[in-house]
């Protein structure tokens, strides 16, 4: 891969990083949960996907809210397992034994994680449960949907749209927007940078993620967000407190070293 062609990677890794760890000040930090969009004829069919996106970004934000960034990504990576086993239900797809290997690996580190952290409690491993199933569902919408003709621009802005017009309205029949009202930092100066910082990075971090697919394939794509996250996970040991005992560093790892093997394999079925 030239210098050219990596640019684009690395200025997504950038801000996939500066996305990640503002969310997490505000979810976390300031721990303002309230609903948010830190995650953002044609566009009446992909209302579903719309959906499914919401549930993404909403159980994503509450996850991350309360769980440390590597354990989110660990379970996220169990989206891969959902996608999987919707593919070979709705398509009778078969997949490789990499694929099912690397699968597997991913759920027993997920699973294993959980079990070992039970200190999280269990609403924060619920949205993280919720979240990572809009994930694998919308992936298999967006591969089956007949929208295909909308542009990855034009499927985002109606995903935000949508999200926000839904959690608009979900605000006070929830009790949160009375909850937001109450928020002891809603006038603090971090609170508004933290929220302004979020709200650039992950626009930018869209425009980043339509450039990179626009240039390279989906296992490079794959690859370029592996390394992110990868970057992210290490980072935040750094930048936020995280205690990881040896099962759970192992269950990190093995979680990542999986995810190397899926993107190996769908490497595999491209060439």
């Amino acid at each position: 891969m030239n210098l050219a062609r990596a640019i684009p990677g690395v200025f997504f890794c950038i801000f996939f990083v500066g996305s990640c760890f503002s969310n997490k000040y505000v979810l976390s930090v300031l721990k303002f949960t309230y609903p948010t969009l830190f995650q953002g004829s044609a566009a009446v069919s992909w209302l579903p996907g719309s959906v499914l996106f919401l549930g993404n970004i909403y159980g994503g934000s509450k996850a991350l809210s309360i769980l440390p960034i590597p354990f989110f990504f660990v379970l996220q990576n169990v989206s891969e397992v959902v996608f999987s086993l919707l593919v070979r239900w709705t398509r009778k797809e078969r997949s490789s034994w990499v694929k099912t290997f690397s699968e597997s690996l991913m759920l027993l580190s997920a699973i294993t994680l959980a079990l070992q952290n039970r200190q999280f409690g269990l609403n924060g491993y619920i949205w993280a449960v919720i979240h990572f199933c809009c994930v694998g569902s919308y992936k298999v919408f967006q591969r089956n949907s007949t929208s295909s003709h909308l542009s990855d621009l034009e499927q985002q802005l109606i995903n935000y749209m949508v999200s926000i017009l839904l959690l608009a309205t979900a605000t006070h029949p929830t009790g949160d927007l009375f909850g937001a009202l109450d928020f002891p930092f809603l006038w603090s100066y971090t609170f508004y940078s933290g929220c302004f910082a979020s709200a650039i990075l992950g626009f930018f971090l869209v425009l980043a993620s339509v450039k990179l697919k626009s240039g390279l394939s989906l296992v490079h794509c794959a690859v370029w967000l592996f390394l992110a996250k990868i970057l992210a996970s290490a980072l935040s040991i750094f930048i936020f407190s995280i205690e990881l005992g040896p099962l759970t560093l192992c269950c990190i790892l093995t979680s990542h070293v999986a995810e190397a093997l899926s993107i190996h394999a769908n490497s595999l079925l491209e060439s």
